[in-house]
C-alpha cells in the first residue's frame, strides 16, 4: 500500500465514523462533561475541537500555518499556553456548525493529501512545534488521522456516559 492510499483509508474512515457518531449528540448535550475529576472538555468543546482536528494538521505538517493569529510564533509558546485548561477551551453553539466544520476539515485534509507526491509522503521532513522528533510527512499525517480518532473515541465514551445507546459498532462505523 502506498501513502496516499492508506492516509486516504484513514480519512475516510476516521470522519466517517466521527460524523456518525455527532449524529447522535443532542443539543441540550452541549454542556455536559463527566462529573468527576477535573479539567474534562464539555461535549460542545470536543466537538468544537473535532473540527480541528485532522486537516488543519495536514496544512500545517505541510505549510508550516498552523493558524496562529498575527505576531504569535507556536514555537515559543508556553507549554500551558499551547495546550491550555478545558475551561479556556473553545465549544459550539450548535451540532449543525460542528457538522460543517468536520466536514470541512476532512475536505481540507484530503485537498492538502492530493497536493502531495509520493515521494514527498515517504521523505519531506515533517517538524511540529510540540514534537522535537523529525519524521515523515507522511507519518506525520497519519498522526494527525489518529488524533481526530483519539477524540472520536472521547466522543464515543461521552455519549456512553450520557446513556446514550452506543456500542463497537458505533465506535468502528460499522
Amino acid at each position: 500500500m502506498h501513502w496516499q492510499s492508506l492516509i486516504q483509508a484513514g480519512v475516510d474512515e476516521a470522519f466517517r465514523t466521527t460524523l456518525g457518531l455527532v449524529d447522535l449528540v443532542e443539543p441540550n448535550d452541549l454542556d455536559w462533561k463527566p462529573s468527576t475529576g477535573d479539567n474534562w472538555m464539555t461535549t460542545g468543546q470536543v466537538l468544537m475541537h473535532l473540527t480541528t482536528a485532522c486537516g488543519v494538521g495536514f496544512k500545517g505538517a505541510v505549510t508550516g500555518d498552523w493558524g496562529m493569529p498575527d505576531g504569535v510564533d507556536l514555537s515559543e509558546l508556553a507549554p500551558e499556553d499551547m495546550l491550555p485548561p478545558a475551561d479556556k477551551l473553545p465549544t459550539t453553539d450548535s451540532i449543525d456548525a460542528a457538522r460543517a466544520g468536520i466536514e470541512a476539515d476532512k475536505q481540507l485534509a484530503l485537498d492538502v493529501l492530493a497536493s502531495l507526491s509520493e515521494e514527498d509522503l515517504a521523505n519531506r521532513p515533517a517538524p511540529v512545534p510540540w514534537d522535537p522528533e523529525v519524521v515523515s510527512l507522511g507519518r506525520r499525517l497519519l498522526q494527525m488521522v489518529h488524533h481526530l480518532q483519539a477524540h472520536k473515541s472521547q466522543l464515543f465514551y461521552y455519549l456512553k456516559l450520557q446513556g446514550k445507546p452506543v456500542n463497537t459498532h458505533h465506535l468502528y462505523g460499522m
